[in-house]
Parts: C-alpha cells; sequence; structure tokens
C-alpha cells in the first residue's frame, strides 16, 4: 500500500514507516489543492493522519481559535481530497481533549459529546472532536473506512519542546535541563495536583499501524496504559533521572483538568498482550534524545 502518513517528521509520524511523509513544507495541509496534487502523484491508497497543531496548556488558552482553525482545515481538507481520490482507508489521531470536562471517569466513548472540551484548550478539543464527526458522516454518506483512534498523552523523541507551546513532559524536560545548566529553581506551571496518562510515541505509531491493517469498526479506539501519574511525581522523576536536586516550584497559576483516565478495555481486548514502554522507560529514553540533539541543534523549539 502507498500510506501517506501526515506530520511524517513528527512525533509520532516519526516512528512510522512509509515512503510517503510529507513534511508540513513539503505537504501544506491547509491547501486542499496541494493535497489532490500530493494523492494523485503518488497514487495513494491509504492515510494515518497525525499531523496536528499541538501546542500546552498555556498555548492553547491564548490561541484557541488558531488550534481550532487549523486543526479542522486539514482534516476536513485531506478527507475531502481521500473521497475524491478514493482513499480505500484513513486512521485518524485523535485526543483525550475531545472528552467533556465534566465527564464521569473512565473517559468512555459514549461521553464524548456530552459537554464541553476543558476551557484550557476547547479550541484544540472541539476540533479533534469534530474530526470524530467528520470521519462519521463520509463513512455513512460514502461508504469511507475512515477509523478514529483516540490516545492519551503522547511524549517521546522528536517532540516540541519548546518551554511555553510544548505538552508537559518535553516542556518539564527543557525546564529541568535549564535549571541545572542555569541553576537556578526548576519551575512549573500549575499545582503539580492533576494527574495524566501517557502513551510513549513508538506505541502510539505502532497501534497507528496496526489500527490501520486490523481496525475497520466505526467506534473511537481508546488508547492508554493503565497507569495515571501525578504531574509533581512526573517533575520529581524527570529530576532525579537529569540529576537535578535543586528546588522544585509550582507557580500555582495554571492547571487544566485534574484528571483524565480513559476507559482502554476495547484495545485490551483487541489487544491483550500489548507491551507499552513504561513510563520510566520512556522519560529514559527521551531524556537521552533530548540531551543528545539538543546540542546538536536538532530540538524542535
Amino acid at each position: 500500500m502507498n500510506t501517506l502518513v501526515t506530520g511524517g517528521s513528527g512525533l509520532v509520524g516519526c516512528t512510522i514507516e512509509s515512503e510517503f511523509k510529507p513534511t508540513s513544507k513539503e505537504l501544506n495541509l491547509l491547501n486542499y489543492e496541494a493535497i489532490h496534487s500530493y494523492l494523485a502523484d503518488n497514487k495513494i491508497d491509504s492515510i494515518i493522519h497525525c499531523a496536528a497543531k499541538v501546542g500546552g496548556v498555556k498555548e492553547n488558552k491564548e490561541n484557541p481559535a488558531d488550534f481550532f482553525y487549523e486543526n479542522s482545515m486539514m482534516t476536513m481538507n485531506l478527507i475531502e481530497a481521500a473521497r475524491v481520490f478514493e482513499v480505500k482507508k484513513i486512521v485518524c489521531l485523535l485526543s483525550t481533549c475531545i472528552f467533556p470536562h465534566e465527564a464521569d471517569y473512565p473517559l468512555t466513548v459514549e461521553q464524548i459529546h456530552n459537554g464541553e472540551p476543558h476551557p484550557s484548550n476547547y479550541g484544540y478539543g472541539f476540533a479533534k472532536r469534530m474530526t470524530e464527526i467528520n470521519a462519521r458522516a463520509y463513512r455513512e454518506q460514502y461508504g469511507m473506512n475512515i477509523v478514529t483512534v483516540v490516545p492519551c498523552n503522547i511524549y517521546g523523541p522528536n517532540d516540541n519542546f519548546n518551554m511555553n507551546s510544548g505538552h508537559v513532559i518535553p516542556g518539564l524536560i527543557h525546564k529541568c535541563y535549564k535549571a541545572l545548566e542555569e541553576k537556578t529553581d526548576f519551575e512549573i506551571w500549575g499545582t503539580g495536583k492533576p494527574y495524566r496518562e501517557f502513551l510513549y510515541s513508538s506505541d502510539a505509531g505502532n497501534i497507528a499501524q496496526w489500527a490501520l491493517e486490523n481496525y475497520n469498526e466505526p467506534e473511537p479506539l481508546i488508547v492508554s496504559p493503565d497507569e495515571e501519574i501525578n504531574i509533581a511525581v512526573l517533575a520529581q522523576q524527570i529530576a532525579w533521572q537529569m540529576g537535578f536536586k535543586g528546588n522544585i516550584v509550582f507557580n500555582q497559576e495554571l492547571d487544566g483538568m485534574f484528571r483524565k483516565p480513559s476507559d482502554n478495555s476495547k484495545f485490551k481486548s483487541l489487544l491483550p498482550n500489548y507491551e507499552f514502554v513504561t513510563i520510566e522507560n520512556g522519560l529514559t529514553r527521551t531524556i537521552a534524545w533530548f540531551i543528545d540533539n539538543y546540542d546538536k541543534g536538532n530540538i524542535r523549539l
């Protein structure tokens, strides 16, 4: 199969093997005609859609319109172009940000549209939620085989390590690195009290590839390990692994949802023996990659 991996140089896309992994400069997903031409020129017959405008809680709060517009338009352009060229299968990666901020735990697919996403990232959350609607509508009207996968927070090598716009783990790693370098406190946004589930990037890529080959159901597939970790504990683990022995300071200003435990029971029924990379091993690999590439100027900031 000629599989297009959007976001092919990004966090998840870089873990998936394919001949067709254009960068955003090579394929602008906000430009329908560009997608139209790429699918035709390369005879694309399947797509794993990993590309997204992503960021941490601070950037999401400050730029909700940008997150909503860009993520919505990328997906709508891609799916419509795929319809025109009769692409056989599409896997779209969503996010647990799609769930209502007042949902019952664990988060289940039945609750996706039961209320608004958390105010801290509602632009991104609604855009990713509309991907599920987009997939459902095109499946119903045109018979397209579009499936959606809902991973928890993804992290790993090749992440966005910008301290203002990156997600929690890459942001914390960079902040800790700077605190070590500058001999300052290790400052963390928020109270440190929320809990999150984390999925290592290669696991997300493996599961997206598996879904392309095996999963054909309309119901979104939630993917997460059976583990939540407190942000304060996460920061302490990063500090320990990086050899930081100074003060860890919480600024008490920015917190997203307190918890987002998700219902992974369907995933476990389909792949009961899947072994996720542990948070300890994933942090070790990510920190090593960051330090090695920071000096080479290869870090996305």
